[in-house]
C-alpha cells in the first residue's frame, strides 16, 4: 500500500457534548475542509474524490460522525476505514469522550438536548445508549481523548500537537501527571503507579510545593528508589515506542499517578519529559491536578 501523505482523512467522533466542535473547529484553522455530521455511506466517495483529485483544493478533509448514523453504519465503519487506508488516502480517527457525571453537567449548563434523548431516552439513558452505539468506533480510535478534566483551550493543544504538519516526524509522547484519589485518566496508553516512592507531603516545608519546584526536585532526586524507577520506565518506552511507530502509531500518552497529583508523579512527568526531548522526540507535558 502507498499512502500519499498530501491527502489526508480525519474522522470524528465521540459522545455529544464531549468536545466535538471545538475539534473540528481547531482542524478548520489548521487548514481541514470540516463537515459535520457526514452520513457514513458518503464516505466512500468523499475518500475517492481525495484519491482521485490530489491536486484539488480540499486535500485535507474532517469530518465529524455521530450516533444518528445507522447502527449497522457505524458497526462497518473500522472496516470502511481499513479500505479507505488501503487506497492510498491517509485517514486517522479521533474519539472524544467525558465521564457521564460531566456529560450531565454541560449539558444541564448550556440547556442543549441531547441528540438521542426523548420522552422514552431521558438524557442519562441518552447517554449510555450513545455510549454502547458508538463501540465499535471507540475500538478502532487512532486518538482517543477524555474531556473530563480538559478545558476548551487544553483540547486544542492537543488536536494541534497530533494534527502537526511541520515534515515526517516520530510518534509523539504525552506525559501527564495525575492523581489517584481523583480517579485514573481513561484516554492515556500507560499507566504507572508511582505511590510507592517517598512522599514529600509528609515533609512540612515541601506540602505546598509541587514536583515542579527545586526543594520537592532535589529530594527525589536524592532517592535511589526515585531514580531506578524513572530508568525503568525509561528503559520500557525505549523498547516499545519504536514498535508503536512500526504499527502506524503517532500519538502515545503515558500517565503517571501519585495520590494527589502535586509531587510524584509532577516530578516524574517532568523528567521523563526532558528525557525524551533530549532525545529528539516530540513530547507534550500535562498536569492534570494542577490546572
Amino acid at each position: 500500500m502507498c499512502t500519499d501523505k498530501n491527502i489526508r482523512l480525519i474522522i470524528v467522533s465521540g459522545l455529544s457534548g464531549s468536545g466535538k466542535s471545538i475539534a473540528l473547529h481547531t482542524l478548520e484553522d489548521l487548514g481541514y475542509y470540516c463537515i459535520d455530521n457526514l452520513p457514513i455511506y458518503l464516505l466512500q466517495a468523499m475518500a475517492n474524490e481525495l484519491k482521485q483529485r490530489p491536486d484539488s483544493i480540499y486535500p485535507k478533509m474532517a469530518v465529524s460522525i455521530d450516533a444518528r448514523n445507522q447502527t449497522d453504519d457505524l458497526h462497518h465503519l473500522p472496516n470502511l476505514v481499513r479500505d479507505i487506508r488501503e487506497q492510498g488516502v491517509h485517514s486517522e480517527m479521533i474519539f472524544l469522550e467525558a465521564q457521564d457525571e460531566v456529560l450531565l453537567r454541560r449539558f444541564s449548563e448550556t440547556r442543549r438536548k441531547h441528540p438521542l434523548s426523548d420522552e422514552e431516552h431521558p438524557l442519562s439513558d441518552a447517554i449510555q445508549l450513545e455510549r454502547e452505539i458508538l463501540e465499535p468506533y471507540l475500538s478502532s480510535a487512532d486518538l482517543r481523548i477524555d474531556t473530563s478534566r480538559t478545558n476548551q483551550h487544553e483540547l486544542r493543544d492537543i488536536i494541534r500537537s497530533h494534527m502537526d504538519d511541520r515534515g515526517p516526524r516520530n510518534i509523539s509522547l504525552q506525559f501527564q501527571s495525575f492523581g489517584y484519589k481523583h480517579g485514573v485518566p481513561r484516554d492515556v496508553d500507560f499507566v504507572y503507579d508511582v505511590r510507592c516512592l517517598p512522599n514529600p507531603h509528609w515533609e512540612q516545608e515541601l506540602r505546598s510545593l509541587t514536583g515542579m519546584d527545586s526543594k520537592v526536585a532535589t529530594f527525589l532526586a536524592s532517592s535511589d528508589r526515585v531514580q531506578q524507577l524513572k530508568i525503568d520506565i525509561i528503559t520500557f518506552l525505549e523498547r516499545w515506542v519504536p514498535i508503536f511507530e512500526e504499527d502506524g502509531r503517532s500519538y502515545l500518552t503515558v500517565a503517571i499517578g501519585c495520590t494527589g497529583g502535586q509531587h510524584r508523579s509532577v516530578y516524574l512527568v517532568e523528567q521523563l519529559s526532558a528525557h525524551f526531548e533530549n532525545s529528539g522526540r516530540d513530547t507534550i507535558i500535562r498536569h492534570r491536578e494542577l490546572s
